[in-house]
């Protein structure tokens, strides 16, 4: 099992913060891995919503569907794709940690197969990279703003 858990404090409030990071159509923006995203269901984003990332992870490109499991607003976005070979589960969440300051988690978690069972381990430190560069990179625009 991989479980990558990152975090980071962001001085805005709470639902620009959320609903900035919930949209998949910023993904691209703040996420360095992410290339492309293409809605599969219909605006707005809802629990059942269905979503395609193209990513690039370790010089591999990676396409994936990302269907949404569970959604509150302004708290938390659990999103899971099973395909291929790496099964992911990504989770937001966000908490009110001050006036205008926003604590947002990042998670991903998820249990590999195959060769990529092998890398697990390797996969993990790679993605704690990703994800707190991409957390810094989301601060600097919502707090530029």
């Amino acid at each position: 099992m991989v479980d990558v858990i990152t975090n980071i404090d962001i001085h805005a409030p709470l639902n620009k913060v959320a609903d900035y990071a919930s949209n998949p159509d910023n993904a691209p923006t703040w996420y360095d891995n992410i290339k492309s995203v293409e809605w599969k269901s219909p605006k707005p984003l809802t629990i059942g919503s269905l979503v395609a990332f193209r990513a690039k992870f370790l010089g591999r490109e990676l396409s994936y569907i990302y269907e949404i499991v569970e959604f509150t607003r302004g708290e938390k976005l659990v999103m899971r794709t099973s395909e291929g070979p790496f099964p992911m589960e990504t989770t937001y969440t966000w908490e009110t940690i001050g006036a205008d300051l926003t604590s947002m988690t990042l998670r991903n978690r998820g249990v590999p197969s195959g060769f990529s069972k092998l890398l697990a381990p390797f996969m993990a430190t790679m993605m704690r990279k990703a994800n707190n560069k991409d957390l810094k990179k989301i601060k600097t625009l919502l707090e530029k703003e």
